[in-house]
């Protein structure tokens, strides 16, 4: 969640059902064309049903614990799922404006790992998302991998920043981490991008422990890069436009779940115009009442993170709007207030259809934000993922 604190493991597990029943696609498509030619896994809201499973072997998250780098930006076999998450705003030289996912998953499908001399033997599941946002065409598409890591097909690095699943790859330049080039391509759609770090990573939470509900354990291990420096490439129909930008990249393993009060969240990744960021996760209870778990950070300009509880930051929704795919309803405008930061923000998406028709459907996109912060004039940029509605 962007905090990606659940979906990966609801997301994979469906991944490991959708693979089992259904081959994988030979082309990617525009989500009308998907829509059109696709029956995808429908948002029934049995997300409680699919985390049930047995989570006996896996490590879990019970208290914070210092990050190791490049150590870290690689896979944790022991916890049950994790990611690795990049989200950014692009504009080309003539203010064409896009935006883009690339992520991915990594599911244990068992504790342990069998004895085998075969090379394709593994007990880890990838899979990747690929959006792009084209907000003058007021088009959104998207793509979906699975592999098992057997093979080298997929996986990631503890030596240095690489994940990857076939030719998709987010890989370091460097010595560890930074400049990351991220490559994708899909039949209509493509990216190559370059990311640099300007501000640092952040670890969120309680120095890195991100708690989603009071059960022991039930938790991550979370860090973000909020501010990332980007230019490379986009391609729409075989169409390239040069592009720069700012992205997000967030970082998280677990073996955690909703709690049974949980139906789904609300994440919010910002960066303002003064060099600050925003990140808020609201948890939305099956009852309709306030979720005391939700949480998030405020960054400074110096990137000192000032941690927020659930009623440091209030989350209003301003409008809605109805998926003529799915005929799921969305918040589709927010107003954020935080109190502390006298900051009052309105949060509007670049365009309303960004939902992903892919084996968890769901709606993660591009937004603008304007506002105040002190009584002046501030603006902004990010990415909202909304889970759990149906």
């Amino acid at each position: 969640m962007k905090t990606k604190f659940v979906i990966a493991i609801v997301l994979l597990l469906l991944g490991v059902v959708w693979l089992q029943i259904f081959p994988l696609p030979s082309k990617s498509n525009s989500l009308e064309d998907i829509q059109k030619n696709s029956t995808p896994v429908k948002n029934n809201g049995s997300i409680g049903a699919v985390l049930s499973n047995d989570t006996k072997g896996f490590a879990r998250a019970y208290k914070p614990q210092a990050f190791s780098f490049p150590n870290d930006h690689g896979p944790h076999n022991q916890f049950r799922s994790e990611w690795w998450y990049f989200t950014g705003n692009l504009k080309n030289p003539q203010g064409r404006q896009f935006g883009y996912e690339l992520t991915f998953f990594r599911f244990a499908l068992k504790s342990d790992l069998p004895e085998s001399k075969s090379a394709w033997r593994s007990n880890q599941m990838y899979m990747a998302h690929l959006t792009l946002t084209d907000v003058e065409a007021n088009r959104f598409y998207t793509d979906e991998r699975f592999s098992r890591a057997g093979n080298d097909l997929a996986g990631a690095s503890n030596k240095s920043y690489q994940v990857w699943l076939y030719d998709w790859s987010a890989k370091t330049e460097g010595e560890i981490d930074f400049p990351l080039r991220l490559h994708a391509n899909s039949n209509d759609f493509a990216l190559d991008l370059l990311l640099t770090s300007t501000k640092g990573y952040v670890r969120q939470g309680d120095q890195g422990l991100s708690q989603k509900s009071p059960e022991p354990g039930n938790a991550s291990f979370y860090y973000s890069y909020p501010r990332l420096e980007t230019n490379g490439t986009v391609s729409v129909g075989g169409k390239p436009f040069s592009v720069t930008g700012t992205s997000w990249m967030d970082r998280e393993w677990s073996t955690s779940a909703l709690s049974n009060e949980q139906s789904g969240w609300d994440w919010f990744s910002l960066q303002l115009s003064d060099n600050t960021e925003i990140m808020f996760y609201q948890l939305r209870r099956k009852d309709g009442q306030h979720d005391s778990n939700s949480s998030g950070s405020y960054i400074t300009a110096d990137n000192t993170k000032i941690a927020f509880k659930d009623h440091d930051a209030t989350i209003t929704p301003l409008d809605s709007w109805k998926s003529p795919h799915s005929e799921i309803t969305y918040p589709s405008r927010w107003r954020l207030s935080v109190p502390s930061q006298a900051l009052e923000l309105e949060i509007v998406p670049l365009i309303n259809d960004q939902e992903l028709n892919v084996s968890y459907r769901y709606w993660e996109g591009a937004v603008k934000v304007i506002g105040t912060k002190q009584g002046k004039p501030i603006s902004g940029q990010g990415y909202v993922e909304l889970a759990g509605y149906k």
